[in-house]
C-alpha cells in the first residue's frame, strides 16, 4: 500500500500520529500553509510552496484530497482551469501550522539562526 494514499480506515489510533500520517511530509505541511492564504490554482501553488517537482506535488494533493484535506475544483472550459482550497477538516489544520510557525520563531531567536 502507498502510504501516502493512506484511507480513513487505516489511520492510527494515535491522535498525533494520525496527524503526522495526515501531514506527513514537508510538501503537506507548506500546501496547507499556503492553502490558508486562500485559493490556488496549480501554478500558482506550485511557485509558492517552491522546490517541489509537478509530480510530487500532484501525488500530494491527490492523496490530500482523498483525505478530505484538500478540495480541487475543475472549471469546464479551454485550457482546463483546476482550483485548490482547503476543507473545513484542512483549515482546522491552521492552529498546528500557527503552532509549528511560533515554535520555529523562538527556536530561531534562541538559536541566533
Amino acid at each position: 500500500m502507498n502510504e501516502d494514499a493512506n484511507p480513513a480506515g487505516s489511520l492510527p489510533a494515535c491522535p498525533v500520529e494520525m496527524t503526522m500520517t495526515l501531514i506527513s511530509n514537508k510538501w503537506r505541511v507548506l500546501i496547507v500553509r499556503d492553502l490558508l492564504q486562500g485559493t490556488k490554482r496549480f501554478g500558482e501553488l506550485r511557485r509558492s510552496v517552491g522546490g517541489v517537482s509537478q509530480k510530487v506535488l500532484t501525488a500530494n494533493l491527490r492523496a490530500m484530497e482523498d483525505q478530505g484535506l484538500v478540495l480541487r475544483k475543475v472549471y469546464a472550459q479551454v485550457p482546463p482551469r483546476v482550483e485548490y482550497s482547503l476543507t473545513p477538516t484542512g483549515r482546522s489544520l491552521r492552529s498546528v501550522i500557527d503552532a509549528m510557525r511560533e515554535w520555529g520563531e523562538g527556536y530561531r531567536r534562541t538559536r541566533g539562526v
